[in-house]
């Protein structure tokens, strides 16, 4: 399978943008924009399109940053529950903080947030409260009976006219959230029908990275897609109001083309007649006119199949409710994809190591392929052992060259178990890329290894044992593809990474 760029991430910053102005006029000078998927840190469309920035819609939106004003929607029920969003381990109330904050950081105008779902329990009005505090306008938006069928009683005084309508200034009003279900097509909807009654002329469109509308229903771009929305059960599907509609073949799921007959109803209520043929319609997403290198592409998209199949493995190995459900669904997608683990050389390099070795092991391929692993000793973990055999890889240092010395590790040892109340010597991560910055300052070969992390970001790791949250939490930051095998090192019943 081949690696490398398959993307070209400037072309696409210009050509979204200027599909988004099209969609403006095309309504006269007013659109709501629901913006699903994650607008920043879109770390799955960045492993799965090689060359795509994390922050490349972020960009895009900040060449519109003169039309454009940011709402942000957040369910009310997620306040209460506590909802973290898995790929940073934040609740989706302090997400709202960070966005607003991420946002204002690229000179865009975040007008409001609303909450949508409301209710007045004592969680709800304290974060509304917060918010207030914080100078940020906030709105309600209250649950309708029968929604989205009952679309007479949804499209009137009683339904959409019971939410607080949302002020805004701008031509382009950006829907966003921290997290599907948060409510933004309803936010959308209810401005149109607010918009309407008073007479101001305006527009819905839908921004949906995925699935990608003019790739094929079972490229791995889209089968990946599948895999990281298991647990809510969407399907790519051909959209048939478009097939129906032009006679061409586009991809859309199932959820849109589902609700696409009451949405149709919903804008001829509002605006008289529906601006629309077909879900695919609606959208904007111009992502697949700018992959140039389809076969690195599905090279990209296959790994993070493998890659979603074993994070589902450990919710399943945790027992959390639906995680068996998600591992039959991803299993079924690999074989339509045709690959299996060991299209991820990481995974056989690590479980080889851990079978010679009896011990945990971990394996990173690199940049050029060769992939170096790392064993369980009496001074490091296995993770830890990688990363430096891995440095030294990169460095062009011999791999007998004693990079930190006993000498310096011991000490932090003794910190560690008898003063600091750990039962584990081993060095994690963190603490040896620490120990290493400091051996840098006088010796060049840990000085030339710590130049070479910034070559770690992409790689792919795989562990043999289900790793501490501490190291999970440093190959995040350092960008790596991170999978681990569903087994805990010992056989204790509580697990802080079980979470």
């Amino acid at each position: 399978m081949k690696k490398g760029t398959g993307f070209d991430n400037e072309k696409y910053i210009k050509m979204q943008s200027e599909k988004i102005r099209e969609r403006i006029a095309s309504f006269g000078g007013k659109l709501y924009l629901e913006f699903g998927g994650k607008l920043f840190d879109d770390f799955h469309a960045s492993r799965v399109l090689p060359g795509f920035k994390p922050d490349s819609k972020i960009n895009m939106l900040a060449q519109l940053k003169d039309q454009a004003e940011i709402v942000i929607a957040i369910n009310a029920s997620d306040i209460e529950k506590n909802k973290v969003r898995g790929d940073l381990g934040i609740t989706y109330d302090m997400d709202v903080l960070r966005l607003i904050d991420a946002f204002r950081g690229y000179g865009l105008y975040v007008g409001s947030v609303v909450l949508t779902r409301f209710t007045d329990r004592p969680a709800v009005l304290n974060y509304k409260e917060k918010l207030e505090h914080l100078g940020i306008k906030v709105y309600r938006h209250y649950t309708i009976p029968g929604y989205p069928a009952n679309i007479p009683l949804i499209v009137s005084d009683e339904g959409y006219g019971k939410n607080e309508y949302i002020e805004t200034e701008r031509s382009l009003v950006v829907v966003t959230a921290p997290g599907p279900g948060s409510g933004k097509m309803a936010t959308c909807l209810s401005q149109l029908y607010h918009e309407n009654k008073r007479g101001v002329k305006a527009g819905y469109a839908k921004f949906e990275t995925f699935p990608i509308w003019n790739l094929p229903l079972k490229h791995p771009v889209n089968l990946a897609y599948e895999a990281a929305t298991a647990d809510l059960d969407d399907v790519n599907m051909i959209d048939p109001f478009h097939l129906e509609a032009y006679n061409e073949t586009t991809v859309n799921y199932n959820r849109d083309v589902e609700v696409f007959p009451v949405l149709n109803a919903m804008f001829e209520n509002i605006l008289g007649e529906s601006p629309y043929k077909s879900p695919t319609d609606m959208g904007v997403n111009m992502a697949g006119h700018c992959i140039f290198d389809d076969e690195a592409v599905r090279h990209a998209a296959n790994l993070e199949i493998i890659r979603r199949y074993y994070n589902t493995l450990l919710l399943q190995r945790n027992q959390e409710p639906g995680a068996t459900e998600q591992v039959l669904k991803i299993e079924l997608i690999m074989k339509q994809a045709g690959i299996t683990p060991d299209d991820r050389p990481v995974i056989a390099a690590a479980l080889k190591k851990a079978e010679e070795t009896g011990d945990p092991a971990a394996a990173i391929e690199l940049p050029n392929g060769k992939v170096v692993t790392g064993k369980t000793s009496s001074l490091l973990g296995a993770s830890s052992a990688m990363l430096l055999n891995a440095l030294k890889e990169l460095g062009g240092i011999d791999d007998e060259i004693e990079l930190i010395s006993p000498a310096i590790i011991e000490p932090i040892q003794d910190l560690k178990v008898n003063h600091l109340g750990n039962r584990n010597p081993r060095l994690h991560t963190d603490e040896i890329l620490i120990a290493l910055t400091i051996c840098a300052a006088t010796d060049r070969r840990a000085e030339t290894a710590m130049q070479q992390i910034e070559k770690l970001k992409g790689c792919e790791v795989h562990s043999s044992v289900i790793l501490s949250p501490v190291d999970v939490s440093t190959f995040r930051k350092l960008g790596v593809n991170l999978t681990c095998e569903p087994i805990y090192q010992n056989k204790k019943l509580y697990h802080p990474s079980a979470k």
